[in-house]
């Protein structure tokens, strides 16, 4: 069977060689133009995501809720492990909380300019929970949980979803925002704002699953 995989491998790359294909169609192009003009954001994935394809973004952020919420309910039955496993050594330490700080500047660029650059609320929201859980392998679980609980950070995740889904819908009736100048911070209608709640969601429910894996499992 591995001969199979090879073989193929080498007939793709062949492919690639000969037949680059590399000429743009010019409807193509035609549409991406349509999608950056009716949208208001050079970044033409957040103007799908956000607008073309808003529907089925709504039940994406659904989805990503009840994925959270189905974790919880399945280890709520499970006895707290006795046991965290987390870094110990200094340098590891200090190499994974720099790159949770690495991480978190990019969520944070992300989540305010993902509609004018490479991006968006989705990769915001990665970016931020490989930050919550770098620092979480390197600090104590009653450490984490009690910023948590200080800050109310499950409330603000649920309040993201409300908000994200009564901006969606005003948007889908057809009530815009300006779109304003192209290619500035504010621009765009309500794609960044719900670009910014969608990483605020992602990130708040990545952390809270993490807790959850870490109490019940003692591990990511």
């Amino acid at each position: 069977m591995k001969w199979i995989y090879i073989a193929v491998g080498i007939a793709l790359y062949i492919k690639m060689l000969v037949f680059p294909n590399l000429a743009i169609d010019s409807a193509e192009l035609s549409i991406v133009e349509s999608i950056v003009r009716d949208s208001g954001v050079p970044n033409t994935v957040s103007g799908i995501i956000f607008r073309n394809r808003l529907y089925d973004t709504i039940f994406e952020v659904v989805v990503f809720t009840i994925a959270i919420l189905g974790v919880r309910f399945l280890l709520a039955d499970e006895q707290p492990s006795s046991k965290i496993y987390q870094f110990t050594d200094r340098p590891s330490i200090v190499l994974a909380r720099l790159g949770a700080t690495i991480a978190a500047l990019i969520g944070i660029e992300l989540a305010i300019r993902g509609h004018l650059s490479p991006g968006g609320g989705f990769a915001a929201g990665v970016a931020g929970g490989t930050a919550i859980g770098l620092v979480a392998i390197t600090s104590s679980s009653e450490r984490m949980e009690a910023i948590y609980q200080r800050w109310h950070a499950a409330t603000w995740e649920k309040v993201s979803v409300l908000i994200f889904i009564v901006l969606a819908v005003l948007s889908l009736v057809g009530m815009e925002l300006p779109q304003g100048e192209f290619g500035t911070l504010v621009s765009g209608g309500w794609i960044p704002l719900l670009n910014l709640l969608v990483a605020i969601k992602v990130a708040l429910g990545s952390w809270a699953a993490i807790l959850v894996f870490i109490r019940y499992r003692g591990l990511l």
